[in-house]
């Protein structure tokens, strides 16, 4: 098994790309492939300490980055976050939006209001509006990214709702992608499998949870966050500058289409 963690590819050299959710896991790794192709990078999470941390970190390598502190939930973190990019270039070429909450666990109908709500939030409700403030500042031909899951295709306990709000991402993204295709804007959506995460830890930490998981792979393991970074880089490049409105699975085989 081997991924491919860095490029030096140079297809984001001039632009500007926003990582939501980007200090640790799924998001760290594609703002860092976005960085090592050339991009200037502003990277987010809700912990100024945490943004600062990989901040620091992605310097180190050379790379162009700068950090917002942003509750994605919170519309004024939103807007300074979009404010930070343009002030800093004039423009947004790429945004990726990868905030995500997972705040119940069992039977979907047991799932109480309070954590409907959090995930309903999160996962959707602020990708939606981000993307309202972000929209008078994307250049044309930007490329929009929603991180979704597997579970989008076939939501299952004990994570059901989880997989609910990324469905609906789906929804959003081609809605999206139907709407700003006149000025040449691409919306597309990534759905990674069981990743090897602290985020998705409830689901690969127990040796017989991760086995299930497992054995629905053709690959025969979980992924790595590396294994998604040049998924993502790819669909917010201009090597798929005629795709949008789509949703690229990255998940080892798995049948969620089925």
């Amino acid at each position: 098994m081997q991924t491919n963690s860095a490029c030096n590819c140079s297809r984001f050299r001039r632009k500007l790309a926003i990582v939501t959710a980007s200090t640790a896991g799924i998001g760290y790794v594609i703002a860092r492939r976005l960085a090592q192709e050339g991009a200037d990078v502003v990277i987010s999470s809700r912990k100024a300490k945490n943004v600062d941390e990989a901040v620091v970190a992605l310097q180190r390598e050379g790379l162009s980055v700068r950090g917002v502190a942003c509750h994605v939930a919170k519309r004024e973190d939103r807007q300074r976050l979009v404010q930070a990019a343009v002030e800093w270039k004039g423009r947004i070429d790429v945004l990726v939006s990868n905030a995500a909450a997972s705040t119940a666990m069992g039977s979907v109908l047991d799932t109480d209001e309070t954590a409907y709500d959090k995930m309903m939030e999160t996962n959707l409700k602020s990708s939606f509006f981000l993307i309202q403030d972000a929209v008078p500042h994307l250049a044309d031909g930007a490329s929009i990214l929603f991180v979704s899951s597997y579970l989008a295709f076939q939501p299952a306990d004990p994570i059901a709702i989880y997989g609910v709000t990324k469905t609906a991402l789906l929804g959003l993204t081609k809605a999206l992608a139907h709407q700003l295709g006149e000025r040449g804007i691409r919306v597309n959506c990534i759905a990674p499998g069981v990743v090897k995460t602290r985020f998705s830890s409830a689901l690969w930490e127990e040796d017989s949870t991760a086995d299930i998981s497992i054995q629905r792979t053709f690959l025969k393991r979980l992924a790595e966050a590396d294994d998604i970074a040049g998924p993502a880089a790819f669909l917010c490049s201009c090597d798929a500058a005629y795709v949008t409105g789509e949703c690229l699975v990255v998940a080892g085989g798995m049948q969620s289409r089925l």
